[in-house]
């Protein structure tokens, strides 16, 4: 047999090993602790912050989360809107509810809760926050659950499904919506657009 029909059958061989996926523990695409933000990454423009239509009969001031849309509001007065595109919590992370923020933070640290660490094995017990720390440049914590509405590292996630709960956005939107909000501030999180 020719050496080259040898080498091809043996570099078939490796690229089929290569791309035949794993279905052990893969990591969550969403939670990568050191990559740094690409600052170069540009949303699409249906992710892109904007003012927006919006009708609502809460108070201006108001944040308002549309899980299945993919979109945080923030309640501007006049049937207006400042809408942001974010990412959300995957299938059986979604939830519902009204809160209130009661903390908020710049560049803040990161402790995955023990639920994360046992599905993430892999994710680091504590991570000092910076520009490779998936919580991103800021965090409003709300109320005393584990979620947040907080930054990424990852703003190619923005408009999907992959968190553990908490609402993620671009760090140029989650500074500018932290700049906007005080503590206290009133949070709807909704899986359905009302009627």
């Amino acid at each position: 047999m020719p050496r080259w029909i040898g080498r091809l059958a043996t570099a078939a061989a490796l690229i089929t090993f290569v791309s035949v996926p794993s279905y052990a523990q893969q990591p969550d695409v969403g939670d990568e602790p050191g990559l740094i933000a690409d600052d170069g990454y540009v949303l699409p423009p249906e992710w892109r912050k904007q003012m927006v239509y919006y009708r609502s009969t809460e108070a201006p001031g108001t944040i308002i989360v549309q899980t299945s849309e993919r979109y945080l509001y923030l309640v501007q007065g006049n049937n207006r809107a400042l809408r942001y595109g974010i990412g959300v919590g995957r299938e059986g992370f979604q939830w519902q509810g009204l809160l209130k923020i009661s903390r908020k933070a710049e560049w803040p640290d990161w402790t995955p809760p023990p639920e994360m660490i046992q599905r993430q094995p892999y994710l680091p017990r504590f991570m000092a926050g910076g520009p490779g720390n998936p919580m991103g440049a800021r965090a409003m914590y709300l109320g005393s659950t584990v979620y947040r509405i907080h930054g990424t590292n990852r703003p190619d996630t923005i408009g999907t499904a992959i968190s553990s709960g908490c609402f993620r956005l671009v760090n140029a939107d989650v500074m500018d919506l932290y700049d906007r909000v005080p503590v206290g501030t009133k949070v709807v999180v909704r899986q359905k657009p009302e009627l």
